[in-house]
């Protein structure tokens, strides 16, 4: 099976590695929620799960490998090199007022 994927989307054998502090992320408009991105991660990142929400693919397991963009087909996942600032909580409005 997994050289049907291969052989359909013209993947790439070797994962294109990247150096650096860089993140997937995606544009969720363009997600069909196919699921390829997760089937060809070697870690077994449900990656769609992100994709089709918008949200950066944070997971600690992530090597960084790029098998997900490579393997999209609508070209939902690209690289993103942003800085990850922490969440803030939001203030109530009676915060805002005082």
């Amino acid at each position: 099976m997994t050289n049907f994927f291969k052989n359909l989307f013209k993947l790439k054998s070797n994962p294109v590695l990247y150096e650096g502090d860089r993140h997937v992320v995606s544009d969720p408009t363009r997600c069909v929620q196919c699921g390829i991105c997760g089937y060809n991660c070697p870690v077994g990142i449900p990656v769609r799960d992100y994709a089709r929400i918008g949200k950066m693919v944070n997971d600690p397991n992530c090597v960084q490998c790029g098998q997900c963009i490579e393997a999209c087909p609508r070209g939902t996942l690209r690289w993103d090199t942003h800085l990850i600032l922490p969440e803030l909580d939001l203030l109530e409005e009676e915060d805002l007022n005082s």
